[in-house]
């Protein structure tokens, strides 16, 4: 019987958002590869179709070979560059991960929630089913008289108005299941209507014994963070590396001269082949490009910078509003714990004098409705408490194995 973590587990594994992240950070790896390598030599080569005569000769062919070397620590800032990148990446792959399993336990939660609703009002239809027997047995009874059968078939109409309410919905909560369950299932990128066991009760408290050990999130564990200041730290290789290419590229290679004999030459060198060693050297006069490179890496790491600033103080405010609705669902659950119990003993009662027609069926519907409310809302607080815990979690990056560690 699957688990929540076994489907976290396969949600994980599946999910195509989740392994197009893991790709991109694959890609970036290659392209951190490509970033420190020299640029490709060039081959030059010109062949003489009518042999061209030189003073030692005659020449047949022309080879140039030439190999060009940037300034010192370009290559190397623009491995560091794509290095940080791709780091950049794989903390966005966690981060993905960590939305996910969030995204999971909260549908998976709502998909509980629907499925104990839909038990607990059909309980209540069976609740309702035996008021109307006792009503009939109380209508057959009562003495004869229009005024007394008159009452006796409002109490029937009464019940069965209130189980027609009912029955739409029950059939409400089962259609909201099915689209519930279809996008639970999206996650795990399986058919919409593949089965998910959701089980009968839900833990009471998710956090209570890690929760001592945390504050609001902080900057050292969360990937979005981590993710913002590695983007912002690799636009400080890209600037070093725009300074580097503003200086010249060195170029070091051969020139290689097919020479042949010629009868014309008298010199000892007549015939042969000529080797040249060669340099060049690149000249960057257009020094706009190259300062406007430096100022688009600026402006990049103070948009990190911003950006850094603006996600951490949002995260905090997340944090705050889960941390209230955590500690408010909580306080929730002790109260309606109580009112259910209350209410339930108070139904028990009624039910039992209403059998000797001791009290009104007024009286006894509204305390049917009361026992409901307090047991919907009931599984209301307990579902919001492991939702609420669920986004704590994810707001602290805390992992499935984490939590268990701590735990």
């Amino acid at each position: 019987m699957d688990s929540l973590e076994k489907y976290i587990e396969l949600a994980t594994a599946n999910n195509p958002s989740v392994q197009k992240k893991l790709t991109e950070y694959e890609v970036y790896l290659k392209k951190t590869v490509q970033a420190g390598v020299l640029p490709d030599p060039q081959l030059d080569a010109g062949l003489f179709f009518s042999p061209m005569e030189l003073v030692d000769g005659r020449q047949y062919a022309d080879l140039r070979l030439m190999q060009m070397f940037p300034w010192f620590g370009v290559l190397r800032n623009a491995e560091n560059e794509m290095r940080l990148l791709s780091l950049a990446k794989h903390e966005e792959y966690i981060d993905s991960q960590l939305q996910l399993v969030y995204d999971v336990k909260r549908v998976w939660y709502e998909l509980f929630r629907l499925r104990r609703e839909t038990a607990i009002s059909e309980k209540n239809m069976e609740i309702l089913r035996q008021i109307e027997q006792l009503s009939l047995v109380r209508y057959k009874a009562a003495a004869t008289g229009a005024e007394g059968e008159t009452g006796g078939l409002t109490d029937l109409y009464r019940i069965r108005i209130e189980e027609g309410d009912l029955r739409n919905r029950i059939a409400s909560l089962g259609n909201r299941e099915k689209s519930t369950l279809a996008l639970f299932n999206s996650y795990l990128d399986r058919p919409p209507a593949s089965d998910v066991h959701t089980g009968e009760v839900l833990p009471r408290d998710t956090l209570v014994l890690i929760m001592p050990r945390f504050s609001e999130p902080g900057n050292n564990n969360i990937p979005v963070l981590r993710m913002i200041s590695l983007e912002t730290e690799s636009y400080g290789a890209r600037k070093k590396m725009a300074v580097g290419m503003g200086y010249p590229m060195l170029g070091l290679g051969l020139a290689y001269s097919v020479i042949g004999r010629s009868d014309m030459a008298a010199s000892s060198m007549n015939g042969k082949d000529m080797i040249m060693p060669m340099v060049s050297l690149t000249l960057p006069v257009y020094r706009k490009k190259y300062a406007a490179m430096r100022e688009e890496a600026e402006l990049l790491s103070r948009a990190g910078s911003q950006n850094y600033r603006a996600v951490s103080g949002s995260l905090t405010a997340e944090w705050y509003a889960a941390l209230q609705l955590y500690q408010d669902a909580r306080q929730r659950m002790d109260v309606y714990d109580e009112q259910y119990t209350l209410a339930s003993k108070t139904l028990e009662i009624m039910l039992k004098n209403f059998s000797v027609s001791s009290v009104s069926l007024t009286d006894v519907l509204r305390v049917v409705q009361q026992t409901l409310d307090y047991e919907l809302m009931q599984l209301g607080a307990v579902t919001d408490l492991n939702t609420a815990g669920a986004w704590l979690m994810r707001l602290m990056a805390v992992r499935e194995n984490q939590k268990n560690t701590k735990e």
